[in-house]
């Protein structure tokens, strides 16, 4: 069952219905019109006695909701013993499953997006080719290709998503400690190919990694690429205007301004330095991700990019190539598994 006939729940949908048998959910009627090939279902997400009913005949719940939306789901989907899948970046509906995961018969595996998610397997696969690590640091991007306006972006993800990354704090390891810091501080500038960029924490991006990596590396951090003059405005709305305490309004006033656009671009930078062999050393990951087509239909490059990754995931579990129950960890994924799956093979197109 995949929740949440969106951009990327639709997506999601086609994608697994080439070899699972798929039914969709939602309260509302799938908000693209196109002809989806599986039974879409009308129903709230957020009732508990409905999914309880609803999950009977199921061995997998995808959850493509809202962060919000995301722990009864996985609660149901626990007391039914099935997989559970979803694209959070929230790190309390993340410790909320994890906790669930500590007695579930199926394997419970949030943060399965981009980042959290794809950008955690591409660390993870760097830092393997070292003996001991120095610094980690990932940068993900999902901006307009051709930005206007001062803040150069287009909300093609979840606008309360996006919020809820720019307030809370976020999780690094800095000088060897991992600690908290506040989202939107830490600006650095990135140039790449002559275009320049800034980046900034964000809160989530890295799951579980701290802990994984925590005594083994000096500075673990994870930054959301935007166009220059982001952070500074988005600063100004959440703190200055004091707009974190009506993100409702904030998140309407936000979509209006700044609805999504079909030409996206979706970065992927990573960056691990350590030694190996005793000499220090430096890998890199980087990729830019557009629009493609599939079967016919144009996708948005976060739609597909973050749609194929979860999808991914879902492959590995049905192979056995992942845990059949309780906790995964993004990191824990292999990444040559990974692009060896059948939508895993759309990031593989682009090395």
């Amino acid at each position: 069952m995949v929740i949440g006939m969106g951009k990327v729940g639709s997506l999601v949908g086609i994608l697994l219905s080439k070899r699972f048998k798929v039914t969709g959910l939602d309260k509302n009627p799938p908000h693209y019109d196109l002809p989806l090939p599986f039974e879409v279902l009308q129903g709230d997400s957020s009732d508990s006695d409905f999914l309880e009913k609803t999950f009977e005949n199921f061995e997998a719940v995808v959850s493509c909701m809202p962060f919000y939306l995301n722990k009864t789901i996985a609660t149901v989907a626990h007391q039914k013993g099935l997989h559970y899948f979803d694209l959070t970046e929230d790190v309390s509906t993340t410790n909320a499953i994890r906790e669930l995961a500590k007695t579930s018969r199926g394997l419970m595996a949030p943060q399965c997006g981009l980042a959290p998610g794809f950008i955690g397997i591409v660390g993870a696969d760097l830092c393997g080719r070292f003996d001991k690590l120095r610094d980690i640091e990932l940068r993900v991007g999902a901006l307009p290709q051709y930005p206007n306006g001062l803040l150069g972006y287009s909300f093609t993800w979840s606008p309360a998503g996006v919020i809820n990354e720019y307030i809370n704090d976020c999780e690094v390891i800095h000088n060897g400690v991992k600690k908290m810091v506040p989202a939107l501080d830490g600006l650095e500038k990135i140039y790449i190919g002559g275009q320049e960029f800034e980046a900034f924490s964000t809160s989530g991006g890295l799951g579980t990694m701290c802990e994984t990596y925590e005594g083994k590396v000096d500075t673990l951090n994870y930054k959301t690429m935007r166009y220059p003059g982001h952070a500074k405005l988005m600063k100004f709305l959440l703190y200055e205007l004091i707009m974190k305490e009506e993100r409702q309004e904030l998140e309407r006033i936000l979509t209006n301004a700044k609805p999504p656009v079909q030409d996206d671009v979706v970065y992927v930078y990573a960056v691990v330095e350590g030694w190996k062999n005793n000499k220090i050393g430096r890998e890199e990951y980087y990729k830019a991700f557009t629009p493609i087509e599939i079967d016919g239909i144009h996708w948005r490059a976060i739609s597909w990019t973050t749609a194929a990754g979860i999808a991914g995931v879902v492959e590995m579990v049905a192979d056995g190539k992942l845990p059949q129950q309780g906790f995964l960890k993004q990191e824990d994924i292999k990444f040559e598994d990974f692009l060896q799956t059948s939508n895993g093979r759309l990031y593989a197109e682009y090395e």
